[in-house]
């Protein structure tokens, strides 16, 4: 009986685990698909009226993200299946966990890091104005762990969905 009991308590820590390791949603999120959403036409946060190369621009820049990002995505999957197995051998490996753990959290860094540059590279293509009223828009909202700028992201026309992007973000 404790076994089972252990054993059952190990695959719930570990699912908690690879869950989180996916909790701060680094896809693309809702709005993908087809229309407006999936080619990157969207309209940006209310009030901001970006121009045609603004719009190009973004589109281009969140493209280069989700690659640049990609590879971090495939390492954090691969090192969670890592700490999954080691959750499930017959007698865990406390060293070894804790040591894939840190593994986890750092390349989670990374891609954190690769977000903030974005954020920052995606506010340049700005004007002041528009940064003034995204920054406005924000006030009194809290500043929870959003999915990011992706399409659907701006809440604009035809891109339902979504998280609040800039209004969100900062």
């Amino acid at each position: 009986m404790k076994k089972v009991t252990l054993t059952v308590m190990g695959l719930f820590f570990a699912a908690a685990i690879a869950t989180s390791a996916f909790g701060f949603g680094w896809g693309r999120g809702p709005g993908v698909g087809h229309g407006p959403c999936a080619r990157g036409d969207f309209q940006g946060p209310a009030g901001v009226d970006l121009t045609t190369d603004q719009k190009v621009k973004l589109d281009e820049l969140r493209e280069a993200r989700f690659k640049d990002i990609k590879p971090l995505r495939e390492k954090m999957v691969t090192k969670r299946d890592e700490l999954r197995n080691l959750w499930l051998e017959k007698s865990p490996d406390q060293e070894r966990i804790l040591a894939a753990q840190k593994e986890m959290r750092a390349v989670r860094d990374q891609m954190q890091d690769k977000m903030t540059a974005y954020r920052l590279d995606a506010l340049k293509i700005l004007t002041s104005e528009q940064q003034e009223k995204i920054k406005s828009s924000v006030a009194g909202r809290g500043l929870g762990q959003r999915r990011g700028f992706g399409p659907g992201a701006w809440g604009g026309e035809g891109c339902s969905g979504g998280s609040p992007g800039f209004r969100g973000n900062w």
